[in-house]
């Protein structure tokens, strides 16, 4: 394989990021909004103990 070889994807990212110039600094304001937070331990373990066991077959009705 050559090394100046392009596939599809790669040449279509770069058009993009060539239309927006702003595209990755956009996406890492919407990673960090979404993802890129803290956790809160205390929640955490609330939400652990408030977790009710599943059964094996959960559409088993009783």
């Amino acid at each position: 394989m050559a090394n100046s070889y392009q596939s599809d994807i790669t040449k279509f990212i770069d058009e993009l990021k060539k239309k927006d110039p702003k595209l990755e600094e956009k996406q890492r304001e919407g990673r960090a909004r979404l993802w890129d937070r803290d956790i809160d331990a205390d929640i955490w373990d609330g939400f652990r103990e408030a977790r009710v066991p599943q059964k094996p077959y959960v559409y088993q009705t009783e």
